[in-house]
């Protein structure tokens, strides 16, 4: 019995920042940021992920060092890795995002014969889950979450990204975690309107709804009382690749043993505000410090 199962590809990602003129080569993908991040917080974590003949060996020595279970890893020899492209703007505010190779898909054949765990947290970063993957996944978990970040994605050859409606919407009714960020979101239901858009998730069944929002914070739905989690502002931001990832990994370490679900929002955004403080996935502070800063900013929201 795992505490977290995260669910997606692994990718090789290639970060440009504008203070540099070569990119920096990191592990990515949202499975790598989940698990360090719930590690940090003492969870017990493993992966169902898929990658190729190119994933370098000094990734799995890493994961493994940070305590991921591996396990549910299916290197595909005659294949390559999913591969990103990020290139940030001069603030870091934005960034164009290309796809340079997309990996095989996660199939029900990948997945562990005797998988338990008390949260299984859906990731795909290109399209590699299927609804029916997730209805079988479903059965292995008290917990299913989902960030349907790499089912709505459309990736043009310059870098640009639109977003779409699911390839299949009843993924929606198998899952009890929503998070996403608030064009995904809208994109999703077609409501323009935050609320609107939170309320029609949760018609599909999820108990709750996070919407992430960058600096702005994220605002978090429970059955229909909205809370709006505020951001820890970081010391500094080096890259902010995996913000929301962290904060998934952060919310649901705590929310596995039961915590209060707005305490949950605070250690999600505390872990966010670290991460961006590395590049990729190799910065996550300790647990106390992520308890720090997420007691302050629970304390700040109870005192106003």
């Amino acid at each position: 019995m795992f505490d977290i199962v995260s669910v997606g590809h692994f990718s090789i990602d290639s970060i440009m920042l504008p203070n540099r003129s070569a990119p920096f080569v990191v592990l990515g993908g949202s499975p790598a940021y989940v698990s360090f991040t719930s590690r940090r917080l003492d969870n017990t974590v493993s992966v169902i992920s898929k990658v190729g003949s190119d994933f370098p060996a000094a990734y799995h020595w890493w994961l493994e060092q940070e305590g991921v279970n591996l396990s549910g890893l299916t290197k595909v020899e005659d294949a390559a890795t999913t591969h990103f492209e990020l290139e940030y703007n001069s603030d870091l505010s934005s960034r164009i995002l290309r796809l340079k190779n997309r990996g095989p898909p996660i199939t029900i054949e990948d997945l562990p014969k005797t998988l338990k765990a008390r949260a299984i947290h859906i990731a795909p970063i290109d399209g590699e889950i299927t609804c029916e993957v997730v209805e079988k996944l479903k059965s292995c978990a008290e917990v299913v979450s989902l960030d349907p970040q790499g089912l709505v994605r459309n990736f043009a050859e310059n870098g640009n990204i639109t977003y779409g409606p699911l390839p299949d919407p009843h993924i929606l009714d198998l899952i009890n975690i929503y998070k996403s960020s608030q064009n995904e979101i809208q994109a999703i239901t077609g409501q323009t309107e935050l609320d609107q858009a939170m309320k029609q998730i949760h018609d599909h069944g999820a108990k709750i709804v996070i919407v992430t929002q960058g600096a702005s914070g994220s605002t978090l739905s429970v059955e229909g009382s909205i809370y709006k989690v505020p951001a820890y502002p970081p010391d500094k931001v080096s890259d902010p690749t995996g913000a929301g990832d962290a904060f998934v990994g952060g919310f649901l370490a705590e929310y596995v043993y039961g915590e209060n679900l707005f305490r949950c929002a605070c250690v999600g955004a505390a872990a966010a505000s670290l991460v961006v403080e590395g590049i990729g996935p190799t910065f996550f502070g300790d647990k106390e410090t992520i308890y720090q800063r997420a007691r302050q900013l629970y304390e700040k929201e109870i005192k106003e």
